[in-house]
Order: structure tokens, then C-alpha cells, then sequence
């Protein structure tokens, strides 16, 4: 990719990814953007499929290495940075009944999408990276699995659209839903469970969290993004398992021969694993309540917040409304009826199991 000769046209790829990234913070501070809680990554993709369906053809071929290495090893380093956001604390703080119930989530979502792929006749490695975004953190989940699922980048575009669609709605919704007594059968601590438990984004479940209980009073927005970085810490062993079950199953026909697909062990998710750790002792270290506080920290998670914003754009670059045309309906309504899911599923599980 950097071999000598094609240095500087994967660096010109890149530079343009760069760019656009830039451009996408810019906005992603906009109040309108602020206000739906859309974050640089998600403006960084809409930037991208912009670009993708309009002067995309204007593009150097030779630029398509520097894109490639942002949808790759970007990503990749992107995942691992992300840990500097965790904390082992974290788990301590909410408990075993939000543990648990995230397990359940996790599993369970992506389990029923994979289930209700094969009956929508869809196919598998959207309704895989689909369910993947919807069970645990999102965009960044889709992300990380996309190196394990090795899917076209349409597709990963695909899954996240869905994620950014039903994510925003849910925002909305959950306090409506909370203002409106609907949700009045849990407790405080148990809505912000199942807030956590069953929205897409962390930055869904804050925005959501923060719109029931604007100063923490309740516990309310705390504890559901707590929540929600459990699920979070769910994505590495995730991808191992999925690397193990993809393995061997996904014939391939090359030059008229059946292959199939090699173990890919995905060491940026051990990697992710690791910081998390690193970022524990930092903690104890430091002797600070959150890890905001631990020094250079912010800086860390703003630094892989664009190296994030980079690889979304990149996807967003290789998407044109045509392969959307392509994908059909199939994908949103496999999204809507995992909606549903962890609507009716995650308010069930949350009023039996988070009894504290």
C-alpha cells in the first residue's frame, strides 16, 4: 500500500479522507446537528455517500489504496483506541443484573437478526452486520466487525444507516415514552438500565438519558450510560466468537473452486480488551473518579474519535444510492423488527431481572 512509487497517491487518498473528516467535526458542532445528538462519525459517512454519488467518478483510481488503508488499518487502531473510554469500574458500578441483561440483549439480538435474515431472504452478511450494530454499540459495533465479516463497504454503509435511523427515533421516543407514565411499571435505576440496555449509540442513550433527567438527580442518565459501556466491552469477545463461527461457513467460489473462509482472529479486539485494562490501573493510579480525569485521556478519545470519523468516511466514499437500490427494503425491516425486540424484549427482561 506504502510500497515505493505509490506512496504519494495513498497519501492523497487519505489527505482526502483527512479532509472530509475535518469537515465533519465542523458540522457535527452545528446546533441543529448538536440537538439530534448526530455525531462527526455519522456526518462523516452522510459526507462520504454525498461525495460517493456525486463527483466520486472524479476520483484517481490510484487514490483508492489511501482510502482502502481508512476502512482498514485506521479502523482497526480506531477499535483499539475506543478502550481509553472504559473502565473495569465501569461493570462494578451498575452490577450483575446490568451485565446480565446486556448479555441477554447482545445474544438475543443478534441471534433473532440472524433468524429473521434467513426468513426475509436476505442477505448474510448484511443481516449480520445489521443485527451486530443494533445489539451492541452501533456505528462502532458495524465497524469492528466489518474486518471480521469482511462484507462490502455498501453493505457496512447499510448496516449503519439502520443503526442511525432507529437509534435517533429511539431517542426521541424513550422520553416521551418516560414523561408519558408509559414506563412508570421500573424504576428510576431500572429505566436506565433498559435505556442503556436497548439503545443503539452511546450517543443515543445520553441524549436519551440526559432528556429524562437533565441534572442526574435520578440516576437516570449516569447509570444508563454506564449501561451502556457494558455493552460496549461486549463487542471484543463478540468478534472472537463471530471469527470462530464465520470460519469454515462461508464458502467462496474463486476461479470455479469452493473455499472456505479462514479463521480470522481480530487481535484489534484483544487490543481493545487491553486498553481497557491499562485504562483501569490508570484510574487507580491517578485516583480519579472518572476517566475523563485520567490526564491525556480527553485527548486519546478526541484523537480516536477522527480517526473513527476517518473510517466512516471512507465507507461513505464507496456507497452510491444505487447499491442502496441494490440492498431493497430487507435491511430497514429487519432493523424495525429488531427495534421491536429490544422495545418489547429489553423492558421484559429489565422489570424480572433488574430487581434491586
Amino acid at each position: 500500500m506504502f510500497e515505493k512509487g505509490n506512496r504519494a497517491n495513498t497519501l492523497h487518498g487519505v489527505l482526502l479522507i483527512t479532509l472530509f473528516s475535518f469537515a465533519a467535526f465542523y458540522i457535527s458542532d452545528f446546533p441543529i446537528v448538536k440537538s439530534l445528538s448526530f455525531s462527526p462519525l455519522i456526518v462523516g459517512i452522510v459526507l462520504g455517500m454525498l461525495y460517493a454519488n456525486s463527483l466520486r467518478n472524479q476520483l484517481p483510481e490510484t487514490w483508492v489504496p489511501g482510502i482502502k488503508l481508512c476502512t482498514k488499518q485506521i479502523l482497526r487502531l480506531g477499535i483499539v483506541l475506543y478502550g481509553f473510554r472504559l473502565t473495569l469500574t465501569d461493570v462494578a458500578a451498575v452490577g450483575m443484573p446490568a451485565v446480565i441483561i446486556d448479555a441477554i440483549i447482545v445474544t438475543g439480538t443478534i441471534f433473532l437478526g440472524i433468524l429473521l435474515g434467513r426468513l426475509l431472504k436476505m442477505d448474510k452478511d448484511t443481516a449480520l452486520m445489521t443485527s451486530t450494530g443494533s445489539a451492541i454499540c452501533g456505528a462502532a459495533a458495524v465497524l469492528g466487525a466489518e474486518p471480521v465479516v469482511k462484507c462490502e463497504g455498501h453493505k457496512t454503509a447499510i448496516a449503519v444507516s439502520t443503526v442511525v435511523i432507529f437509534g435517533t427515533i429511539s431517542m426521541f421516543l424513550y422520553p416521551i415514552l418516560y414523561r408519558a407514565g408509559i414506563l412508570s411499571g421500573l424504576t428510576d435505576l431500572q429505566v436506565a438500565i433498559y435505556t442503556g440496555s436497548t439503545l443503539h449509540e452511546v450517543a443515543h442513550v445520553a441524549g436519551a438519558g440526559n432528556a429524562m433527567d437533565p441534572t442526574d438527580a435520578l440516576g437516570i442518565a449516569g447509570t444508563a450510560t454506564i449501561t451502556k459501556m457494558i455493552r460496549v466491552m461486549m463487542l471484543a469477545p463478540v468478534l472472537v466468537i463471530m471469527s470462530f463461527m464465520l470460519a469454515g461457513k462461508s464458502p467462496h467460489t474463486n476461479n470455479g473452486q469452493t473455499s472456505s473462509r479462514k479463521i480470522t482472529i481480530p487481535w484489534f479486539a484483544f487490543g481493545f480488551i487491553g486498553i481497557i485494562c491499562v485504562n483501569s490501573v490508570l484510574q487507580q493510579i491517578c485516583h480519579v473518579e472518572t476517566v475523563k480525569e485520567i490526564p491525556l485521556n480527553a485527548t486519546i478519545e478526541y484523537i480516536d474519535t477522527f480517526l473513527l470519523t476517518m473510517a466512516m468516511t471512507a465507507l461513505g466514499t464507496e456507497t452510491s444510492l444505487e447499491k442502496f437500490k441494490q440492498a431493497g427494503a430487507k435491511p430497514f425491516l429487519l432493523a424495525g423488527l429488531i427495534y421491536i425486540w429490544l422495545i418489547g424484549g429489553g423492558y421484559v427482561l429489565t422489570k424480572y431481572l433488574a430487581i434491586v
